[in-house]
Order: structure tokens, then C-alpha cells, then sequence
């Protein structure tokens, strides 16, 4: 391992242990798109076995981080917002399988983007509150 990595490695073990439950939801949501965009680029990959290993790892990846938001859903105090995030992350996860199953990217792109303003939701609550707390 290089030095590089380990410093990577050590900088995101820090992050994580020091963020919020906010910010970890927001980087639950990065490491989803992240491993969604992976996959995306290994539609264009020639080689048969690398095409379907890469797709599907990278989307069983994605799902288990979706599944993982899911599960830490608490719909006693999330009331009905929290029903809708575990219909969409229920929605998600059948688009990735159907992704997966049929190789085709476009329930990817869809989650992709239903992601990524849900980050951005999350990320603007969190500057929001991050303002008031600071009386600005």
C-alpha cells in the first residue's frame, strides 16, 4: 500500500467518525453515486467477464449503501418523510436490479439522478442549519 493510500484511507476513517449523522447520510449518498458512475463506465468495457463482474459489483455495492439507508430509516420520527425515502430506496433498489439483470444503464442514470438531488437536499438542509447554529 502506498503512502498516498494510507493517507487517503486515514483521512476518510477521521471523516467518518467525526461527522454527523447529516453528513454521513451525504456521504452515504456520495459513495452510492460513486459506485452508480462505475458502473456506468464499464457498459463501455469490450472484455464480456469485466463488462458483467464490473457492472454488477459496483451495482451490489450501490444497493447495499441504499439498503443501509433504508434500514437506519426511523419512521416513528421521520414520519411521512421517512415512508417516502423507504419507497424510494425500495424504488432504487428494483431499478438496480433490473440494471444489473437485463444490463442496461438507464435505471442507473435514473437513480443517479433521484440521488443526487436528494444529496443536494440533505447538503443544503445541513448549510442551513450549520447558519442558524452559527447566527449567521
Amino acid at each position: 500500500m502506498t503512502t498516498a493510500t494510507n493517507i487517503a484511507g486515514s483521512y476518510q476513517r477521521v471523516a467518518t467518525e467525526t461527522a454527523s449523522s447529516g453528513q454521513l447520510i451525504v456521504m452515504l449518498y456520495d459513495g452510492a453515486i460513486r459506485f452508480l458512475d462505475r458502473a456506468l463506465v464499464c457498459f463501455d468495457n469490450p472484455d464480456p467477464r469485466e463488462f458483467n463482474q464490473g457492472i454488477h459489483n459496483n451495482l451490489r455495492r450501490a444497493q447495499a449503501i441504499i439498503h443501509e439507508l433504508n434500514t437506519c430509516l426511523n419512521t416513528e420520527e421521520g414520519g411521512e418523510l421517512a415512508l417516502v425515502l423507504r419507497r424510494l430506496y425500495l424504488y432504487f433498489d428494483m431499478r438496480l436490479n433490473e440494471s444489473n439483470r437485463y444490463k442496461r444503464p438507464q435505471g442507473i442514470r435514473e437513480v443517479i439522478e433521484r440521488l443526487s438531488v436528494l444529496r443536494d437536499a440533505w447538503t443544503e438542509m445541513l448549510r442551513q442549519r450549520e447558519q442558524a447554529a452559527s447566527g449567521s
